[in-house]
């Protein structure tokens, strides 16, 4: 049945899940103060991985068969995890925490643009159009013309973060093909090792046997990026799902940015420029076009002042 309703309880775990990802932007940055990008983005993917096994086992839920599943599992894991966490953590060696969010919310945007090219039963209207449109135009402000324009380091690092975004809106695509009916908890142990598979190698190739003589703040950014926002965060964003359906959910994206934006100014005292928050404001209106409630709502308010209205 389709959500159109968020229960007072609905909302409350959808602002808890938009502050644990929140957090995950400083946290990357307080992990890359000791550990290489792609040995933070392992630890991720491995550990949570290892936590949302335990999840299946506890549940009984019972493991797929197939080479077919498990290729799914391969390309959900890079598309949705491996390539996306190494963009944003990579991005953020060179933006402020509180940028690459506002940048990782054009998911929401890109995700529409990108089931409409796929799929048949997602094509843009008019309104949804509009709404890309305007996303779009947000995303372009929040980074600046002029900055893109001389590719220095700080550019990289915002189409670094975009590039994760696309990522994502590939993986809703192709999850929407790989995943049904199957257990999200599974899907989400599967995706996480096949990524740990991919990223763990990598991680010792590229930068070594990592050291453990890490400080106390380092250990505690890992482990809240595998165990709170990875595996945790799954569980979590599964549940308001079941609550108040994708489409609800989706306004996630809205709560997560201003979280990574007070959470960087208070712990690294970073200050984006105007241009940032005039974007995000865009961006915003962007997707609230695409969900399109408020104009049902006011239509539905017109209608019952007037019910008159539209008759002939």
């Amino acid at each position: 049945m389709k959500q159109t309703t968020i229960s007072p309880v609905a909302w409350a775990l959808m602002g808890l899940l938009a502050l644990i990802w929140g957090g995950s932007f400083p946290s990357n940055r307080l992990a890359l103060a000791e550990v290489g990008v792609l040995t933070t983005v392992a630890f991720r993917v491995l550990v949570g991985a290892l936590v949302m096994w335990g999840v299946v086992w506890a549940r009984g839920i019972a493991l797929p068969r197939g080479r077919r599943i498990w290729a799914g599992f391969l390309g959900m894991g890079l598309l949705n995890n491996a390539i996306p966490f190494t963009l944003i953590v990579w991005g953020q060696t060179r933006i402020d925490s509180g940028l690459a969010a506002i940048l990782n919310a054009a998911t929401a945007i890109l995700g529409v643009a990108v089931a409409a090219a796929v799929f048949r039963d997602e094509r843009l209207g008019l309104r949804k159009g509009a709404g890309v449109l305007l996303g779009f135009t947000g995303v372009a402000i929040a980074i600046g013309i002029g900055a893109l324009a001389r590719f220095d380091p700080g550019s990289l690092g915002q189409l670094a973060v975009l590039g994760a975004a696309l990522s994502y809106a590939f993986a809703g695509a192709f999850g929407r093909v790989t995943t049904r009916g199957m257990a999200p908890e599974l899907a989400a142990a599967g995706m996480l090792s096949a990524a740990a598979l991919v990223m763990v190698p990598a991680a010792l190739l590229v930068e070594g046997v990592p050291s453990l003589d890490l400080a106390p703040a380092t250990w505690g950014a890992l482990a809240y990026l595998a165990v709170i926002a990875t595996a945790g965060a799954y569980v979590l964003y599964y549940r308001v799902m079941q609550m108040a359906g994708a489409g609800n959910l989706s306004l996630v994206t809205l709560l997560v940015a201003p979280v990574a934006i007070v959470l960087g100014a208070v712990m690294f005292g970073e200050a984006l420029p105007l241009r940032a928050y005039l974007g995000f404001a865009l961006l915003a209106v962007g997707l609230i076009v695409i969900d399109g409630r408020i104009f049902r709502r006011r239509a539905a308010l017109q209608k019952s002042r007037d019910p008159a209205a539209g008759q002939g």
